[in-house]
């Protein structure tokens, strides 16, 4: 059993660039097919497919990774933030900057997983899941 399955997501995604995998599994759950939809529309991964593969009883999300023109890595750093162990809540006016604006902070907010640009739109603050570039 896990401990930390959104950990667990962003190490799969981490260690699948670093190897120039085309395609990476990860058990399913609403929370990470969100997660999962959301670097889709930030531009960080390709696509996000949920699938459930033939004689399996769980579906699982097919992330199609995304490699730059040289098959250079688009994500270069992942980070998990907020752990359970130790939760990372900021307001709307403290919520991070990440490499000046070319990178993303994810946050949970009342209004859903957002990226924290949209977060900063919105005036909504919330508990901070990672941060990438």
């Amino acid at each position: 059993m896990l401990s930390d399955p959104i950990a667990d997501m962003l190490t799969r995604i981490r260690n699948a660039t670093r190897t120039h995998k085309e395609t990476v599994d990860i058990p399913a759950s609403k929370f990470k097919e969100e997660l999962a939809k959301l670097l889709v529309k930030e531009g960080y991964v390709a696509s996000v497919e949920r699938i459930r593969p033939e004689g399996q009883k769980f579906d699982v999300l097919h992330v199609t990774l995304k490699y730059g023109e040289k098959r250079e890595q688009v994500i270069k750093h992942v980070e998990r933030v907020s752990r359970p162990g130790r939760r990372s809540y900021v307001s709307a006016e403290n919520l991070p900057r990440v490499q000046r604006g070319l990178g993303v902070a994810v946050v949970s907010t009342s209004k859903g997983l957002l990226a924290d640009r949209d977060a900063r739109k919105q005036g909504v603050g919330g508990e901070v899941i990672c941060i990438l570039w």
